[in-house]
């Protein structure tokens, strides 16, 4: 498992990702970035080196699962090469809400 933080330049809290890694698979279990931090670029970085990182790992593909309202995080994911393989319904809670699955494929 491997954890990354977005901070601005006074130490505070922009954003965070946590990953995790089994075999050559690797998954992004959440991203966040602070309100204030949206569409500066937080996302796009948080995700890069999520990907550095698994790169580094040797991971063939990575998974995530994203709220299908959630369309500007669908968008990022897909700008960073991700692909929709499919929707898991009824996947979150409070409120409920359908899950998108999206996969990266590292390697050939």
């Amino acid at each position: 498992m491997r954890g990354f933080v977005a901070e601005d330049d006074a130490g505070g809290l922009l954003g965070y990702a946590v990953c995790s890694r089994v075999a050559d698979e690797g998954e992004i279990l959440n991203l966040a970035t602070a309100p204030e931090a949206r569409r500066e670029g937080t996302g796009r970085r948080l995700v890069e080196a999520a990907l550095d990182w698994f790169r580094g790992e040797g991971v063939a593909r990575v998974f995530l699962e994203v709220r299908s309202s959630n369309d500007a995080a669908i968008a990022l994911y897909a700008a960073a090469g991700f692909a929709t393989l499919g929707v898991r319904r009824n996947y979150y809670r409070m409120p409920t809400e359908d899950a998108v699955t999206m996969a990266l494929e590292l390697r050939p």
